[in-house]
């Protein structure tokens, strides 16, 4: 199963960095080192500390393009999706190193190089691969709302999640409800 304190965090790290980018809206929130440092503050993949310059925020932006494919396309393609996984990984130098605190032990994904956006993949890649090692790659998802292409990760218990977000499942809701009664 998915280490809970762990992991978590990692996935919903790799799903708020794809959704940095609002296709629809055309929204972009990485478009600068300051924003790049603001989303990373209190992630998950020990970059907090990084010295942030036009490089990485480039590194982080490509790592965005793939995270995001791998979870609009691991439910359709799981293939491709672990393609991508598997080479972002390889990019990112990923390498597991066994965890001990607290009279628990996990498996960690780190990189062996001071690369922000390394580290970064790392961490979120990883964890994905996780969820579609534990969970099934039906986990991963984009927002069923029509105007809506925000990513998720269904951690739940029945994984049947089809919106990013209560609010998307909401208007969801309305919309229907007032097309049924409309056609009356």
């Amino acid at each position: 199963m998915i280490h809970a304190g762990h992991t978590a965090s990692a996935v919903q790290t790799a799903v708020d960095l794809a959704n940095t980018l609002r296709p629809i809206k055309g929204e972009d929130a990485l478009e600068t080192v300051e924003q790049l440092r603001d989303f990373l503050v209190g992630r998950p993949a020990g970059t907090d500390f990084c010295q942030l310059t036009r490089a990485d925020l480039a590194e982080v932006r490509a790592l965005r393009e793939t995270v995001r494919a791998v979870l609009e396309r691991a439910a359709a393609d799981p293939t491709e999706a672990a393609a991508l996984l598997n080479d972002g990984l390889r990019r990112s130098r990923a390498t597991p190193v066994l965890r001990h605190e607290d009279d628990r032990w996990w498996t960690e994904v780190t990189s062996d190089t001071d690369r922000c956006a390394a580290r970064l993949a790392a961490t979120t890649l990883s964890a994905l691969a996780s969820v579609i090692a534990t969970l099934g790659p039906a986990r991963l998802g984009v927002c069923a709302g029509s105007t809506c292409r925000a990513t998720f990760v269904d951690l739940s218990r029945n994984g049947s999640k089809q919106y990013c977000t209560r609010t998307c499942a909401h208007r969801a809701s309305v919309a229907a409800y007032r097309s049924r009664r409309g056609s009356r």
